[in-house]
């Protein structure tokens, strides 16, 4: 009975309200501390996709020039077997047009910018103001 005749614990305070509005922005912040270090990795990974892609691209051209070059000196020969050369040298370009137009397309989809972050963040300052 005694229990019935307690009266329920006062509302809280000016100092309560502004502790728990200070600790929900705290973990606010973590969240999006946390969604942007998700975002981060998946940008390193892509930065290092694209780095691996250009150096091959790059690769792939000096190939493509070098049997040009060598393709030229050989038919200056007037010698049989230079289409082999010839055709060494237009496969490495097409390869290298392939990863440079591949690498483009990576930078296109976007895959180096935070969007899910911006988003979060802009949609907190929008429901803030």
């Amino acid at each position: 009975m005694a229990s019935e005749n307690q009266a329920p614990p006062p509302p809280p305070g000016l100092i309560a309200s502004l502790a728990g509005l200070a600790k929900n922005c705290l973990h606010l912040l973590l969240s999006r501390l946390e969604l942007a270090a998700i975002e981060l990795t998946e940008v390193r990974d892509t930065l290092l996709q694209l780095s691996i892609v250009f150096a091959v691209a790059m690769l792939a051209a000096w190939f493509a020039i070098a049997f040009g070059t060598a393709t030229l000196i050989y038919l200056c020969w007037e010698a049989m077997g230079w289409k082999i050369l010839l055709l060494l040298a237009v496969a490495f370009a097409v390869v290298a047009l392939g990863l440079v137009l591949w690498g483009r397309s990576l930078v296109r989809q976007g895959k180096l910018g935070l969007t899910t972050t911006m988003a979060e963040l802009k949609s907190d300052r929008d429901m803030l103001l």
